[in-house]
């Protein structure tokens, strides 16, 4: 796009002393005569530009401009460095070595960055290409369709899709399901054979409380349990270390989960260094999981 050009063509005026067209023209991937339409353009709106003829020529920004050539400090554009490296772990690389090129990264920040943001998983590929793919049908208006697993088997939806969003340590598409007629989360490890359908939609008025994606989430169940204090480490992982109090029994434990099945797989997974005070349906649950582990061995 023109103004991204025009964004980068001033960065890189800021960064360098002085360029030349032809430098320019390569960088971004068009013509000279591109370059100099953006030059004049840039003239117009304000931006003192020089242009230097004969040997050793090309084009700068006026000194009295550069003394204020920055409204970012180190740190903030530290900060914005980290946010695009991390997101640039599910996105298409050269996409984000060209927004970083822009930038002017290498020159302002070391390259020794403390921040390192690493947003994909063990299947970073096909991750990346469902939300590029997502992202693309947002943009442009168009309906996906996947096939989704979930708890009760699985199924064919297809969804207007309106946000990619990575929270609670995963990412999911946020839409209106046009099977369920309601705006649903569907996480992207579950949805598979995605396809970008041929229909357009007109985008849906979001109601604000389904904006809020954490109240996805409700605490339902109130787990009471007593678990072993070799599995502290465990439990402050997950939960920080105000999630239990320590006894002469064991650490006890209380919080808020929305689904059982989760909880009592991941109750399970603790073997004997746990015993669920309640609530008594998982209790009975884990009873009954006992019995089928017993019955197989």
């Amino acid at each position: 796009m023109k103004i991204d050009r025009m964004l980068g063509i001033l960065t890189v005026l800021l960064q360098n002393e002085r360029v030349t067209a032809p430098f320019l023209a390569e960088k971004f991937e068009v013509n000279r005569r591109t370059i100099g339409r953006d030059i004049d353009a840039l003239c117009q709106a304000g931006i003192p530009i020089i242009t230097h003829q004969g040997a050793g020529g090309g084009v700068s920004i006026a000194d009295g401009f550069k003394l204020d050539k920055s409204v970012l400090t180190s740190d903030e554009l530290s900060g914005i460095i980290a946010a695009i490296k991390g997101i640039g772990s599910v996105s298409e690389q050269s996409r984000i070595e060209r927004i970083l090129d822009k930038l002017g990264a290498n020159a302002v920040v070391s390259l020794q960055e403390p921040v390192i943001i690493d947003l994909a998983s063990f299947s970073k590929d096909s991750l990346t290409e469902k939300v590029e793919c997502i992202k693309k049908a947002i943009i442009e208006g168009r309906l996906i369709e996947f096939t989704y697993y979930y708890d009760k088997g699985e199924a064919r939806r297809c969804i207007e899709p309106y946000f990619v969003i990575f929270q609670w340590s995963a990412w999911y598409v946020f839409g209106y399901c046009l099977e369920r007629e309601g705006w649903r989360l569907f996480k992207l490890g579950r949805l598979w054979d995605l396809q970008i359908c041929d229909v357009q939609f007109a985008q849906r008025e979001i109601p604000p409380e389904k904006r809020n994606f954490n109240t996805v989430f409700t605490d339902n169940i109130k787990l009471v349990a007593l678990f072993d204090f070799s599995e502290k480490y465990k439990l402050v992982d997950a939960y920080g270390p105000d999630s239990m109090v320590e006894t002469a029994e064991g650490l006890l434990f209380e919080f808020g989960f929305t689904n059982k099945e989760p909880v009592i797989s991941w109750l399970l997974g603790f073997g004997g260094n746990v015993k669920v005070i309640e609530p008594v349906e998982i209790i009975a649950a884990i009873q009954t999981a006992a019995k089928n582990i017993l019955q197989k061995y």
